[in-house]
């Protein structure tokens, strides 16, 4: 038998098997496409962000630093950013900034942080879920598959590998559509967690980075 016909002889539950592990594939090829956008777009615009934003901060812009965060709003860096500033932007003409603003910006920062990160983890639940379920799923229309198989067997007089052969190989198939849908869940959520916590580090350093520069300006305005 060719593989056309193994099809043809499958059972309505192996079927309703390949169906679920149909819609597992498609499941992860959406999420993969639509975080891969969501983390390209994240990198562009952040990189165009740092510069601009540094440029402003440096010349004492406030607000033309917080205008910056609308401009690259999928930025991970302008989110985090952003909150702080808006939360110094009371303070901003002040040349003794209070040190209960820059707590309550280091707050804003760590929310703002906080959020971020659950952003970039949206749909990676589903992708370990499939990842560590498929081969089951896979493994449940293989057992019925076997034992389909081998009833027919039983009601063979004389029966060999043979009568089982076209039973065994379509009860095989699942498991092996099964594992094949795994895979690449398992291999995509380990590149999208290795990318979220470069993303982590990154949003620390610049919420660091602003901090200091809060404190910077708090020892020139006293000073």
């Amino acid at each position: 038998m060719d593989f056309t016909e193994i099809l043809g002889h499958m059972g309505i539950i192996a079927w309703t098997v390949v169906g679920i592990l149909i819609l597992m594939s498609l499941l992860i090829v959406s999420t993969v496409i639509e975080r891969f956008l969501t983390y390209s777009q994240a990198r562009k615009q952040s990189r165009l962000y740092v510069a601009a934003v540094s440029d402003c901060l440096n010349k004492g812009n406030l607000d033309e630093a917080i205008s910056l965060g609308e401009q690259y709003s999928k930025s991970h860096l302008a989110k985090v950013l952003t909150s702080g500033l808006l939360e110094m932007q009371a303070h901003a003409k002040s040349k003794d900034i209070p040190g209960e603003t820059i707590d309550a910006s280091r707050r804003a920062i760590e929310r703002a942080i906080s959020i971020g990160i659950e952003n970039f983890k949206k749909g990676l639940t589903s992708l370990a879920i499939i990842g560590s379920t498929a081969p089951f799923v896979g493994l449940f229309g293989t057992t019925f598959g076997i034992i389909n198989a081998f009833q027919g067997m039983a009601k063979e007089e004389n029966a060999g590998i043979g009568a089982v052969a076209a039973g065994i190989s379509e009860a095989l198939i699942t498991t092996g559509l099964g594992i094949g849908v795994a895979i690449p869940a398992v291999w995509f959520f380990n590149i999208f967690t290795k990318s979220i916590e470069t993303f982590t580090v990154e949003m620390d350093n610049s919420s660091s980075e602003l901090v200091e520069y809060f404190l910077k300006k708090r020892s020139e305005g006293r000073g």
